[in-house]
């Protein structure tokens, strides 16, 4: 009897120690997450450089620009050059001052660099000094020869006057002339005509001497015909005897 409710306490006392083992004993410790992997590092910012062999050119000259990048996937220089290799080198010929600008692209942003070329433009030549035309100096430097009336040698203020006309001619052998023999009003058309002949006969002669070639020198009579002055005196028909330069054309 002893024996069989000793064995019942046993059974007891080993479930309770059973129980009590179960409920005293911990939940399995959570294991922590796995660390996430690190992020890519962000693309690396371009970098670029511009040159210019000159900076400083005259108008019409050339310079060349020189430029280097990194991390760039699309360059282009402004104004007029457009896209460009990552590296290299290129001719411009700016025709006024100008700064190039050269814009470096990729995947981590954009970077920019200028190179500044100015360009000078050369002082006008003075303007050239206009002298007087010929027809100018012909007016200016060319003398009549006055004759006395019925005459047809040259008196010495006629030598004065053609000796200037001599130096005109010589100073400009390109010019050639006509030499009109005129009258006053008095005496005939006919006889008039005559001493107009000689007279611009004589003006060609002294010419001559003086070293004026002959085939420059053309003459001509009008006599009375074409007067200078049509007043009826003594002062008017001194200027009518003459002999008169036209330039040949």
């Amino acid at each position: 009897m002893w024996t069989r409710s000793y064995g019942k306490a046993a059974i007891l006392a080993l479930c309770a120690i059973a129980i009590i083992s179960t409920g005293c004993k911990h939940p399995p410790a959570a294991q922590a997450p796995a660390p996430a992997a690190p992020p890519p590092p962000a693309p690396a910012l371009p970098t670029v450089t511009l040159q210019a062999s000159s900076t400083m050119i005259q108008k019409g000259e050339q310079a060349t620009l020189t430029w280097s990048s990194t991390n760039a996937t699309a360059l282009a220089i402004a104004p007029d050059v457009g896209s460009v290799a990552p590296e290299g080198t290129t001719a411009v010929t700016p025709q006024d001052s100008v700064t190039y600008t050269i814009t470096a692209t990729g995947p981590g942003g954009s970077a920019t660099a200028n190179a500044r070329i100015t360009v000078s433009v050369p002082a006008p030549p003075p303007p050239a000094v206009v002298g007087p035309s010929i027809d100018e100096l012909f007016a200016q430097q060319v003398q009549d020869a006055y004759f006395d009336l019925d005459k047809a040698d040259l008196r010495q203020d006629a030598r004065t006057a053609l000796t200037n006309t001599a130096k005109f001619l010589s100073d400009h052998p390109e010019v050639k002339v006509v030499i009109e023999g005129h009258c006053d009003e008095r005496g005939s058309t006919e006889y008039n005509l005559v001493l107009g002949d000689r007279r611009a006969a004589a003006v060609k002669q002294f010419l001559v001497s003086l070293g004026i070639t002959a085939d420059r020198l053309n003459t001509v009579s009008y006599g009375k015909e074409k007067p200078f002055c049509t007043d009826h005196d003594e002062s008017c028909w001194q200027q009518n005897r003459r002999g008169h330069f036209v330039m040949a054309k």
